[in-house]
């Protein structure tokens, strides 16, 4: 029987051992397929640290509203490469859009804004901008993901050569949306700055394709807080005070975690059945909301669910057969689980 027969002929398989080998960092699966006179074991071993890199890398996101993220890891952190475009807190609660001059002068709760109040020309390339009320909000960011502070920008600045350089390196590449010259860009760190522009405290629209503006988390002051910029004309990033009122993008980011310590974790949460076929059930142990990742076995985020309280089920029947890894982001923790897909 010829390799293309065998494997035709090989449409059941049951999986019968699975080790883990923590000491060293690796896991093995151990699989076993049946069918007629034909017994092949296929295992497969590698290091947990190679396939957590290459998840982070490859992970997508989805926000409260289901718009996608694609994600970019810059050493010791993770980025969205695109500006947030939710117009919901992931805790389901709006966003108001606050078109009125007046109305965005006084505002003193988060808001957010369109560039000259034109979503339909706007939203898609740069989305919104927010004020900093919004932006200080814990919940503002897709589940998992945080306005950076302003020591985290500088700490990524100082990976990508320093203040006078980072910008070039963070800026998109060319000028279809950044005005001429776009002085240094080069998108080196794939983090695709747009410039988005921004909206004053007094309600008017200016700098599109001329400024990436946007928030840090961190206060510089009672009414002032610390914003990040980047300009057409040079390759650096400035930070400067912004009063809390005035109107930037946001871009998110998280820690990047390699995996190895969610796995001990695994413990306090049941994934039943497993091997299954349809509807699994989670158990996150607590009565919280997270967010679940499935990642298929090179590391590609292939399914993302949100849930409001600790126990939920789920369709996983869209999922070919196959070995994924799947991991729980709760508000305190973070498990990874194992979870063997019947076809």
């Amino acid at each position: 029987m010829n390799k293309r027969s065998e494997t035709d002929c090989c449409q059941n398989y049951v999986i019968v051992n699975i080790l883990w080998i923590r000491q060293h960092s690796f896991w093995a699966i151990k699989q076993t397929i049946l069918n007629g006179l034909i017994m092949r074991t296929v295992i497969i071993i590698f290091a947990i640290p190679v396939f957590f890199l290459l998840r982070v890398q490859a992970q997508v996101v989805t926000d409260y509203d289901g718009n996608v993220y694609d994600t970019v890891v810059i050493e010791n952190q993770v980025w969205l490469k695109q500006n947030l475009r939710t117009t919901h807190y992931n805790t389901g609660a709006l966003i108001p859009n606050v078109t009125d001059s007046t109305a965005w002068a006084t505002l003193l709760s988060g808001g957010r804004c369109y560039y000259n109040n034109d979503s339909s020309a706007y939203d898609s390339v740069y989305g919104p901008l927010y004020n900093w009320y919004a932006a200080h909000n814990s919940n503002v960011c897709p589940l998992g993901w945080r306005v950076p502070s302003d020591a985290e920008w500088q700490d990524v600045e100082n990976i990508l050569g320093g203040a006078p350089l980072a910008g070039g390196e963070m800026k998109e590449a060319d000028t279809v949306h950044w005005l001429s010259p776009n002085t240094g860009a080069t998108n080196n760190s794939g983090f695709t700055g747009l410039p988005g522009g921004g909206r004053t405290t007094t309600g008017t629209f200016q700098f599109i394709r001329e400024n990436g503006l946007w928030w840090t988390s961190s206060s510089n002051g009672p009414s002032t807080a610390v914003g990040l910029y980047m300009w057409y004309l040079s390759s650096g990033v400035e930070h400067d005070p912004v009063s809390r009122k005035y109107g930037v993008s946001i871009r998110c980011m998280k820690d990047a975690n390699n995996g190895i310590e969610d796995i001990n974790d695994a413990g306090k949460c049941s994934l039943n059945p497993n091997p299954a076929k349809d509807i699994i059930t989670l158990d996150f142990g607590e009565n919280q909301r997270f967010i679940m990742q499935v990642f298929n076995i090179i590391g590609e985020c292939v399914m993302e669910r949100e849930f409001n309280n600790g126990k939920n089920s789920t369709d996983i029947s869209s999922l070919p057969g196959g070995t994924y890894m799947v991991k729980l982001i709760g508000k305190t923790n973070v498990i990874t689980k194992i979870l063997l897909k019947n076809k």
